[in-house]
């Protein structure tokens, strides 16, 4: 949908929530009036974010928003507005009458099955590229205050539940991709990793870096000099803490938006690349290299590959190799080296290639406890289980416990993952005997399924 169509939808909308009654308040204005005023802040904030207006930016005001101004005037009004980086600290009021009438299903058999403030975000994100892209040089400030725009929206929708992507349809999306290779779109992407749980530093790279990438497409497309990107990336931290799940998103990303063009992920660890005798590492990985192409090649643990460089090891070679397909598939092969990040600091040094070729580094932190019990709800949800209110306090204490202790064993979301196979054993065990256990029997764990469970 061209972007001159997408906000024109948006200004229907507002007239569709008001002629539904959702608005009890009496307003000054119309609402898609209102909303005209804050699309031109939005554009007005992003084009103050480097302090330097331009005539351009007054061009792509008054041919995307209808609205002529001079830099003089814009400048102005940045200043009256107070359009600065607190500009992002505030929801828009007329996003919230969206989310009021999404959340609370206030408008019977919506006929925009309740995703306008969606829709709206989107929008925004639009708009911010497309301003971001018309521009004669693009400006780091610019992407960055967009991204902590549209991660603010973010934020404010998963807390009113409209985040997250919708389980009926992400299963038939995913039915869809398995029978018509059909893909899902940037956007429903960026939702998933967005209602992703903690990982909010994160978040804004990847979402900053897609940013960039859409802009530079969006450049391209218009015959205007796009600045390359280096896409290679390293992710540190510690088990369990994202990684993985992360980097199956990111694939699909970048395919979403030209960046390779298959999408797909291939993962492999020292094992993979390495093997024992003069000559098979090369092959081995250039074989490795060439399954990856169109995709990302994600390589766990790789500083295995050069923490032991005695006599008769090969893992220097795998990395030489790895190096040389990096720069000969530089157009459809993406990167990702993971590990633990001291260990990962050492790998990076350990090469002058290295540092050139990954110049940014993802740092995912650990999750903290709350985190942990969300992914605990999380994960029984997606198997037909749930918490009583008893198990939910004592799973929230164990955690704690375990957050607090900083053990070196600690592993995050795979902790999660087997404390509650533990606890559905010891519910099993206990409802065994049950002659006809009940659905809520079957279903509901409770505090007595959770004694006794210790992780490493």
């Amino acid at each position: 949908m061209e972007l001159t169509e997408s906000i024109y939808k948006c200004y229907e909308m507002c007239d569709y929530i008001e002629a539904n009654g959702v608005i009890t308040d009496k307003l000054a204005n119309p609402l898609r009036e209102n909303l005209r005023q804050e699309f031109l802040n939005f554009t007005l904030y992003l084009a103050y974010a480097d302090g330097n207006i331009a005539v351009s930016d007054m061009e792509f005001i008054k041919e995307e928003l209808l609205v002529d101004l001079t830099v003089v005037a814009s400048r102005k009004l940045c200043e009256a507005r107070q359009l600065t980086t607190t500009f992002a600290e505030k929801i828009p009021y007329v996003l919230k009458y969206f989310v009021l009438a999404d959340a609370g299903r206030k408008i019977p058999n919506d006929r925009y099955d309740n995703k306008k403030a969606k829709f709206l975000v989107e929008t925004y994100r639009a708009i911010g590229q497309n301003y971001i892209a018309a521009n004669a040089e693009t400006s780091d400030k610019e992407v960055n205050a967009l991204t902590k725009y549209l991660l603010m929206f973010d934020k404010f929708l998963k807390e009113y539940a409209l985040l997250r992507p919708d389980q009926n349809l992400a299963a038939d999306l995913d039915k869809q991709a398995k029978e018509a290779e059909i893909e899902k779109t940037t956007e429903e992407l960026l939702t998933e990793l967005n209602s992703l749980t903690g990982l909010d530093a994160v978040k804004q790279e990847i979402n900053q870096l897609t940013n960039l990438v859409k802009v530079q497409a969006i450049r391209k497309e218009r015959g205007l000099n796009a600045a390359a990107i280096n896409k290679h990336l390293v992710f540190s931290g510690n088990p369990g803490s994202g990684k993985t799940t992360v980097a199956r998103l990111l694939s699909q990303i970048y395919k979403s938006i030209g960046v390779v063009t298959k999408g797909h992920l291939v993962e492999v660890d020292r094992s993979g690349l390495v093997c024992g005798y003069i000559g098979q590492t090369a092959t081995k990985t250039a074989e490795v290299i060439d399954s990856a192409l169109g995709g990302i090649l994600f390589i766990d643990e790789a500083y295995t590959l050069t923490n032991n460089k005695g006599q008769g090891d090969f893992g220097q070679e795998a990395v030489d190799t790895l190096l040389k397909g990096m720069e000969d598939h530089r157009d459809d092969l993406i990167v990702i080296c993971a590990g633990y990040t001291k260990l990962m600091e050492e790998f990076m040094d350990s090469n002058p290639g290295l540092r050139s070729r990954f110049s940014k580094v993802l740092v995912f932190e650990d999750y903290n406890a709350d985190e942990l019990i969300e992914i605990l709800k999380s994960m029984c949800k997606k198997q037909d289980y749930k918490l009583s209110k008893e198990a939910l306090n004592k799973a929230s204490d164990f955690f704690k416990d375990r957050v607090d202790k900083q053990l070196d064993t600690f592993a995050n979301a795979r902790d999660v993952r087997n404390y509650l196979e533990k606890a559905i054993t010891n519910q099993a065990s206990r409802i065994v005997s049950i002659t006809e256990p009940k659905d809520d029997e079957l279903t509901t764990i409770e505090a007595v399924d959770l004694e006794g469970i210790e992780l490493q």
